[in-house]
């Protein structure tokens, strides 16, 4: 049984909140069950010097935890004055979960910034980011395409979700939060598109190794999760 009493293939319950943020070109509040994540897209006029006069685009990510989003209080990275290993990891992965469904050329040279901030964690931010920041970034292009500065069926190629699958008491299950997560066998993350391509997996062995069958398992638990929340991307953005 797990601690949630949820069965192995049911997430936990999401919901998307648009426009959260009045501000931003696109945001969301996005919620894994206890996990909650802002996201918020922002617009730039420019791309970074590597890219100018390329006539191609660039959207990339960052992540963060409020002091309180856990149960103890941590120091903001700032006051270190550097972002830690994990912070840098999981930002680089939402920038590549999102540039896998962007054509960098049709968005011409601009710069989108989605940030990710994560309110309360209780297992899950990485994913619930991604997941969100697409419908975040979603919302910017349809407010460049009002402002007839894009197509936003040119840019915007595919839908993109993520989901945790793991092995925990020896059996494999979907949407970790902490209490599994903390104790799973196995940990994995999977990135994947509306169509169905794999964006990234990462898989850890926390115990003992796993096999080829139990990866295939989880495999299986990823591909209907990230349908289901392409699913309710869709039906957040009223398509």
């Amino acid at each position: 049984m797990r601690p949630s009493g949820r069965p192995v293939n049911q997430m936990r319950k999401v919901s998307f909140e648009r426009n959260f943020s009045k501000h931003a070109e696109g945001s969301c509040l996005v919620k894994f069950g206890d996990t909650h994540v802002l996201c918020t897209a922002s617009l730039e006029e420019k791309t970074p010097p590597w890219l100018r006069n390329t006539g191609k685009g660039w959207v990339t990510a960052e992540y963060g935890m409020l002091p309180r989003a856990t149960g103890d209080r941590m120091k903001r990275e700032a006051t270190s004055g550097k972002q830690g290993g994990r912070t840098l990891e999981i930002q680089r992965l939402i920038g590549r979960s999102l540039r896998a469904v962007v054509d960098l050329e049709a968005l011409g040279e601009k710069q989108i910034t989605i940030d990710c901030d994560v309110i309360q964690a209780d297992g899950g931010t990485r994913t619930a980011s991604i997941t969100g920041g697409w419908i975040a970034l979603h919302d910017c292009l349809k407010w460049m395409e009002t402002r007839s500065m894009i197509k936003l069926d040119k840019v915007l190629k595919d839908h993109v979700a993520a989901i945790s699958c793991g092995i925990f008491a020896n059996q494999p299950v979907i949407d970790l939060d902490y209490l599994e997560d903390s104790a799973a066998e196995t940990d994995a993350n999977f990135v994947m598109t509306g169509s169905g391509g794999i964006v990234e997996v990462q898989g850890t062995a926390e115990g003992k190794p796993f096999s080829r069958e139990e990866f295939l398992q989880l495999l299986t638990l990823a591909e209907a999760g990230t349908q289901e929340l392409v699913a309710m991307q869709k039906a957040a953005i009223g398509a």
